[in-house]
């Protein structure tokens, strides 16, 4: 990674955050974790020699009292807590709505005034994680498709905002990854996403952070803004 950047990643804890926090200080990047779930993060900060914060993208409060100038931060966080329309749980709906699209604007207030002062010295990225769900229909995934169609729309006008500003602003849409999203479906329709995991070889987690990782390395006139990343099979 080209100079050394002061990078911040939510959803930290497992998955594509944990995948990239690891990427990211193979890179050469101080890198502050960020997620709810304290001894994980502890723990990997303490493997990567970087710092941690537990605390719930949902709670402005908790990320405004984040310290550090981040020229690279990674919107991660987030939950997938499908079910069928009709029987869609309300709880489930505001779980997905918080982490997935409130946290993300959270984020982006927290630290866009630290990117933008960055990008005027050096390279300043915002990568937000988002889902091809965002834009093809799975079913029993619409409320779940809608918080990261939110995701996405927000993103993409964030970076007409902060572009001619000179930061990097990236979605990344995943396609089926392997990551502890998958252990938080409801019986029955995990069985239906276990057969997708036997019929496709998925992403993982480390796949996905090794993208990301490379969108942050690109020369500072370039911006990748969008990326669609999926298993070579998954039509």
């Amino acid at each position: 990674m080209t100079g050394m950047r002061t990078a911040l990643v939510t959803g930290a804890s497992s998955g594509i955050g944990a995948a990239t926090a690891r990427s990211l200080a193979a890179g050469g990047a101080h890198v502050t974790l960020v997620a709810r779930r304290r001894e994980r993060i502890e723990a990997l900060a303490r493997e990567l020699g970087g710092a941690f914060v537990a605390a719930d993208v949902a709670d402005r409060a908790a990320l405004d009292a984040i310290e550090g100038d981040f020229d690279l931060v990674v919107a991660n966080a987030g939950v997938m807590l499908p079910s069928p329309a009709e029987e869609s749980d309300a709880d489930d709906l505001e779980r997905m709505l918080d982490a997935n699209l409130i946290g993300l604007v959270n984020t982006v207030r927290a630290f866009g005034n630290r990117l933008l002062a960055a990008a005027r010295r050096r390279p300043s990225d915002l990568i937000v994680v988002s889902s091809i769900a965002s834009r093809i229909a799975f079913p029993s995934y619409a409320g779940y498709a809608a918080t990261k169609a939110g995701a996405t729309q927000f993103t993409r006008g964030v970076r007409g905002e902060w572009g001619p500003r000179g930061v990097r602003v990236t979605t990344v849409e995943p396609g089926l990854t392997r990551s502890e999203l998958r252990d938080h479906v409801r019986p029955g329709l995990q069985e239906e996403l276990d057969g997708m995991f036997e019929a496709i070889p998925a992403l993982g987690a480390e796949d996905v952070g090794e993208v990301i990782a490379f969108i942050a390395t690109r020369p500072p006139h370039v911006n990748l803004a969008h990326v669609e990343l999926v298993p070579t099979t998954q039509a």
